[in-house]
C-alpha cells in the first residue's frame, strides 16, 4: 500500500477494503441511514502511532472526488489529488453523506482520537473564522470507541484530533457512503 504519514488514501482499490465496506454489517448501518441506495465510494487508512503521529486541527470533511470536473453552481474550488478530481461540495449535498469509522484498535484519551463538537453538521458549510469561534465556545466530545466498534459521523460535523500520547496505535478505516452515486449531476468517483 502506498502510504502518506498519516496512513493510506484511496483504500477502495484494496479488494479487502471494498469487500468489508460492502458487507452487510457496515453497508446495512449506512443503508439504514442513507436509504436502500446507498454505497461506499471512499476510504482512508488512518494509522497513527509513535513513528507516525500528527494532529488534526478542527475542520469539516467538504471535498468529494469526482468522476470528472463539471461547472456546478455551489461546487468548488476544485483540485487534483492522485488523479482524481475533488470539488468542495454545498451543505445539502454533503447531508447525503456518511462516514462509518471501523476501528482497528481502540480509541483511548492516550492515542489521539476523534473530537466532535457536537451537533455542527447541522450549521452547514463553515469559514475557518466560524470553526474556530465554535471551538472556543462549544465543550468538545472525545470519541472512545473500542476495537472493532464502528463510529458513525457527518461530513460537516466539526472535528478534530490531537497528537497520541501512547506506544500503542490507533488504526481506524474510513469508509464514506452516498445516498447515490450521482449528485447535483455529478458522479462521485470510487477512491
Amino acid at each position: 500500500m502506498r502510504r502518506s504519514r498519516a496512513g493510506v488514501r484511496h483504500a477502495m482499490k484494496f479488494a479487502t477494503v471494498a469487500a468489508m465496506a460492502r458487507s452487510s454489517p457496515l453497508l446495512g448501518i449506512a443503508q439504514q441511514i442513507l436509504g436502500s441506495s446507498a454505497f461506499p465510494f471512499r476510504a482512508t487508512l488512518f494509522d497513527k502511532s509513535p513513528t507516525a503521529n500528527w494532529l488534526v486541527v478542527w475542520h469539516q470533511d467538504t471535498a468529494l472526488p469526482l468522476r470528472e470536473r463539471h461547472e456546478t453552481p455551489g461546487w468548488g474550488p476544485w483540485s487534483m489529488k492522485d488523479g482524481v478530481v475533488y470539488a468542495h461540495a454545498p451543505a445539502n449535498t454533503l447531508s447525503q453523506v456518511l462516514a462509518l469509522r471501523l476501528h482497528l484498535d481502540a480509541s483511548t484519551a492516550e492515542n489521539g482520537p476523534l473530537r466532535v463538537l457536537p451537533e455542527t453538521h447541522t450549521l452547514g458549510v463553515l469559514s475557518d473564522e466560524e470553526l474556530h469561534k465554535l471551538s472556543t465556545r462549544l465543550a468538545a466530545i472525545d470519541c472512545f470507541v473500542s476495537r472493532g466498534g464502528v463510529l458513525a459521523m457527518r461530513p460537516l460535523i466539526v472535528h478534530a484530533s490531537s497528537k497520541s500520547q501512547s506506544q500503542a496505535p490507533r488504526r481506524v478505516l474510513h469508509i464514506e457512503y452516498a445516498a447515490s452515486p450521482s449528485i447535483d449531476g455529478l458522479e462521485l468517483a470510487v477512491a
